[in-house]
């Protein structure tokens, strides 16, 4: 597959301290390998040739992992965010020169283990809209909202009651941090700030292009993000 992925890693992962006061989240092992090779392991299996790391918390021990295991037989290309984390969005933005933009991108965040068929939600979803943004229905925090074509209309935190868009006679779901952008949304990045929420942009884009929402019902998730979830 003549296409780019984009692992979101530099995250400073506190939620998993201790462990992470010595190692990125990326390389927090379970079941005896590191998230991030886990994931790598899948895309290459799903069959993604170049990918694309960020980092920033303890930056160079991702480096030197990817070096230690030879890029694991991929074009593996590092966006450094050392100097300053810019958000999903910024980090996208930042990440856009090295990825191969001919074709959609497929995002993935480092610590969501799951049971998806990647190469199968790549493959159906690359045409069919300016970005798509797998979702289930599950109980959590912050919801996006989608009308009846399953097009993207609004955002909500059930915390705060701060409502983005527009949720009236709306369905919400639950974001998976996997989500497919394709070359014509990425181009219009190029606008904003160097740094900026992914979700703010794909609301402010879903009133001019198709910001789609992907539900699968049987979908399983794993928010490696805690320590208790490793256990």
């Amino acid at each position: 597959m003549n296409a780019s992925a984009f692992i979101l890693a530099a995250g400073l992962g506190t939620r998993l301290r201790p462990l992470t006061d010595t190692m990125p989240k990326a390389l927090v092992p379970v079941a005896g390998k590191p998230l991030l090779q886990h994931l790598i392991e899948r895309l290459k299996h799903a069959g993604f040739t170049r990918i694309v790391v960020n980092i920033h918390h303890f930056g160079e021990q991702i480096i030197d992992f990817l070096h230690a295991n030879d890029n694991f037989g991929l074009d593996i290309r590092i966006s450094d965010e050392r100097g300053m984390l810019l958000e999903t969005g910024g980090a996208v933005r930042k990440a856009m020169p090295l990825f191969e933009t001919s074709c959609p991108v497929l995002v993935h965040n480092v610590d969501i283990l799951h049971n998806l068929d990647v190469a199968e939600f790549y493959l159906r979803n690359a045409q069919v809209a300016d970005a798509t943004l797998l979702v289930s229905q599950r109980t959590t925090t912050r919801y996006l909202y989608a009308d009846a074509r399953q097009q993207l209309v609004g955002w909500q935190n059930i915390k705060t009651n701060e409502i983005k868009g527009s949720i009236a006679d709306a369905t919400p779901f639950a974001f998976s941090g996997i989500h497919l952008i394709s070359p014509t949304l990425l181009s219009q990045m190029t606008t904003w700030s160097e740094r900026f929420s992914i979700i703010d942009f794909y609301l402010h884009s879903c009133t001019t292009h198709s910001v789609r929402l992907d539900c699968h019902p049987d979908l399983r998730l794993l928010d490696v993000g805690k320590v208790d979830t490793l256990s």
